[in-house]
């Protein structure tokens, strides 16, 4: 069984050390789906919700959540990211979010992406549960990643 790199000898917490572990390109896509009934998704698609444009607004959420991940994640690093992008799309199930997150750094981008993806789900979901209040927000998930010792991953479909 390999060795948990969060507890040290003794089995306390510790942050990780990557002060040793080489600066490179990383990279990391997360995704997460919001299932919203007809009639709010109609109401998308009129742009006539009641609090404006969730998807815009849940955009700009995830880009702000993506910059403050070590600050929700207590043992992340904090990260310089060189790009984060949140896409939202209306599709037949709701919304479809997905982000994008960069860097270069001696750690990973993945807590970065995913907490875009669920701090824009979550806005979504308090944009329009005044329409609808049995929303589900699901398929929180890495899609990919590159960089790093632990090499690429890639979601198959």
């Amino acid at each position: 069984m390999q060795k948990l790199s969060h507890l040290d000898d003794d089995g306390k917490i510790k942050m990780v050390d990557v002060s040793e572990k080489p600066t490179t390109a990383r990279r990391a896509i997360a995704s997460a789906k919001i299932l919203l009934n007809e009639e709010t998704i109609k109401i998308l698609k009129n742009q006539t919700n009641p609090k404006g444009n969730p998807l815009e607004i849940a955009r700009i959420a995830g880009i702000m959540a993506a910059k403050k991940t070590s600050d929700l994640i207590p043992l992340c690093h904090q990260i310089a990211l060189s790009r984060i992008i949140v896409k939202a799309e209306i599709t037949e199930f709701g919304i479809y979010l997905e982000a994008e997150a960069k860097t270069n750094a001696g750690t990973g981008v993945e807590m970065e992406a995913l907490t875009a993806v669920s701090v824009a789900a979550l806005t979504v979901y308090d944009m329009c549960k005044a329409v609808q209040n049995d929303i589900q927000i699901t398929n929180i998930q890495l899609e990919s990643k590159t960089g790093g010792k632990s090499g690429d991953l890639l979601r198959e479909a």
